[in-house]
């Protein structure tokens, strides 16, 4: 028996030596994190991968200005402004305290530079000289946000200003940040605003740093918005790609500093360790021809919209068959990117996912001269 006892305690001994705390979890073990509520959400389907009172409604901090990116792209994608556009800010900008860039009433950015000002400086003075650009009044802005929420169905959310500062009625959970992180994450240039690290305002004279960590520390991180305050405690809401398989992680309440960060990993950790994003078709793959009537062209090719897969969880990724539906034929004119049909992808009766199938070429309507030959020809052979 002291034999024994010995055997386990030097077992014990070595694997303190070789650093146990590193040593990975088990799959299928629960995840164990400081936060108060978290996620982990598959980016393509919206899937629930983890999950931690993930409903539970808190204060957001500067998590809030994924929203206000949201809110603020949709309006440059819909051509209401233009990142070129000169935003000035006023008086009720530059009153804000927290995190900022110490606006002066009158001072000039682009809107671009101020959207940079609100990704990677979590400007709060930024947020309502942008919402005053856009919507005339801080208020009608945020506004905008809360009915965007309600668009994306979100029914643990509501916010009081843009910024995220604590106010009465200002708060949101795990679920509608990720719901609301998977909405920005169609937009290019929220991404690209939200995965810059560093940038250098007033002709280099004042610097800004992403607070996002991630950045740095994990390979593939590429967004989107931290958040701290006394009430909120450490908050952050990420998304990292990799194989193909994008992930969504959002972590509110930790008490810990940087504890936001560590808590992130430990899900993705998790996350890339159990699931794998399976491909059965790329983006702009060809999948049929369609005939084309009264068109100067007889037929169209039709391709793939984007890439059409699911996320699995690793060996079980059997029993995955596909369907295409495409249109026999399609009158003219047709647009490039005109649908045509759609793939959809199953496992065993389960839908997954589906991606439409477009034009890849735009195809005019022939005149009433060509249309009569090519009419002769199919008639009389000539």
């Amino acid at each position: 028996m002291r034999k024994v006892l010995s055997m386990v305690l030097a077992m014990a001994v070595v694997l303190g030596n070789i650093g146990f705390a590193h040593v990975q979890p088990v799959l299928g073990v629960e995840i164990e994190t400081e936060a108060t509520s978290a996620i982990l959400m598959d980016a393509a389907s919206g899937r629930i991968l983890y999950e931690k009172e993930a409903q539970k409604e808190l204060p957001p901090a500067s998590v809030t200005k994924i929203m206000t990116l949201l809110v603020a792209a949709e309006a440059v994608a819909s051509e209401k402004v233009k990142l070129t556009d000169i935003v000035t800010a006023s008086e009720n900008a530059c009153k804000l305290g927290g995190s900022q860039i110490y606006l002066e009433p009158g001072e000039t950015f682009t809107l671009e530079q101020m959207l940079i000002a609100i990704a990677v400086g979590s400007a709060n003075d930024g947020c309502v000289a942008v919402a005053e650009h856009i919507n005339g009044t801080h208020e009608a802005f945020v506004e905008e946000m809360n009915r965007k929420a309600l668009e994306l169905g979100l029914k643990n959310t509501h916010f009081a200003n843009a910024y995220g500062l604590p106010a009465e009625g200002h708060y949101t959970s795990a679920y509608d940040l990720a719901m609301i992180s998977k909405e920005a994450l169609n937009y290019p240039l929220i991404r690209k605003l939200t995965s810059m690290k560093e940038y250098d305002l007033r002709e280099g004279k004042f610097k800004l740093w992403n607070t996002n960590k991630l950045l740095w520390w994990y390979p593939g991180a590429d967004g989107l918005k931290t958040g701290w305050t006394n009430e909120a405690k450490y908050c952050l809401a990420s998304t990292v790609e990799r194989n193909g398989l994008r992930l969504i992680c959002v972590v509110m309440g930790v008490p810990q500093v940087r504890g936001h960060f560590a808590e992130s990993m430990k899900i993705y950790n998790y996350g890339f360790a159990k699931y794998e994003f399976k491909q059965f078709a790329p983006a702009e793959e060809k999948q049929g021809v369609v005939k084309v009537s009264k068109g100067v062209e007889n037929e169209i090719i039709a391709i793939t919209e984007k890439s059409l897969g699911a996320t699995v969880e690793k060996g079980k990724d059997k029993n995955f068959w596909v369907e295409t539906k495409l249109n026999p034929e399609i009158s003219a004119p047709i647009e490039k990117g005109q649908k045509l049909g759609e793939v959809l992808l199953y496992q065993n009766d389960q839908l997954q996912a589906s991606v439409n199938l477009i034009a890849d070429h735009p195809v005019a309507k022939a005149g009433l001269i060509n249309q009569l030959g090519r009419t002769m020809k199919g008639v009389f052979g000539f």
